[in-house]
């Protein structure tokens, strides 16, 4: 089992601290959907007891990243194609309206750090680095949100991410289209750049169902990661007729 463990924060009780580090090993996908996971053994690795670690598996559970089996144990979640939809769903719709809200007012400054982050996630590509890739695509979208005075709504947003994350993990990882993220990245730029928000729609919209044929492929290759989709109901009508 590889676990990278980030740097403790000052203050974070060890559940806030086992939690962070497991939930990001499962996004990057070091845990993989449908491997064990030991109390002890994560207790063991960071020389803490049992029961902060019980409190932030339980706290996983929650937000569905693992799942708890009474008597047999404690697994990484299936990737869940539905929740994967809904969470695609959330953020085309509110990204949506705050493109045009930054589209209509955004500061020289936030620009500033757009433009910033593009070009770290452009020297990302030159190095191969998918998992910084992640992390300076998800810093974009914050500041896009924290500009236009939106920064709950993302926090929202991203508990709610947690399945849709590790599929667009596993596409970086896979590292056959960096280049088409960034040019969709340089679009949404460039449209709050110059104050259009029918082109920052279309950006967004763009960029975000990318993620429709990547899922669909993903699920052929990588079967094994992901919950069977679930069959259409049979309305008692159709059935009798």
């Amino acid at each position: 089992m590889r676990i990278d463990l980030p740097e403790k924060f000052p203050h974070e009780s060890n559940r806030e601290y086992i939690f962070r580090a497991l939930k990001a090993n499962i996004i990057n996908l070091n845990l993989p959907p449908g491997s064990a996971l030991s109390e002890q053994e994560i207790a063991d690795l960071l020389n803490v007891s049992r029961t902060p670690v019980r409190e932030a598996f339980i706290k996983l559970a929650q937000e569905t990243l693992l799942d708890i089996v009474p008597q047999k144990g404690t697994y990484i979640s299936l990737i869940d194609p539905d929740q994967v939809e809904e969470s695609k769903f959330l953020r085309e719709t509110v990204e949506k309206e705050v493109i045009k809200l930054a589209c209509r007012s955004f500061s020289k400054e936030d620009l500033l750090k757009l433009k910033s982050n593009l070009s770290m996630q452009e020297l990302c590509v030159q190095e191969k680095n998918y998992l910084r890739l992640f992390a300076y695509d998800e810093v974009m979208h914050g500041i896009i949100f924290a500009a236009c005075r939106k920064s709950r709504i993302w926090s929202m947003i991203q508990q709610m991410n947690t399945h849709y994350n590790r599929v667009r993990m596993m596409n970086l990882a896979l590292g056959y289209d960096w280049e088409r993220i960034i040019e969709q990245h340089k679009l949404i730029i460039d449209s709050i750049e110059r104050q259009d928000p029918l082109s920052g729609e279309r950006a967004i919209d763009i960029h975000l169902n990318k993620l429709v044929f990547d899922l669909k492929y993903l699920q052929q290759e990588f079967s094994h990661y992901f919950k069977p989709l679930k069959q259409p109901s049979v309305s008692l009508r159709s059935s009798a007729e």
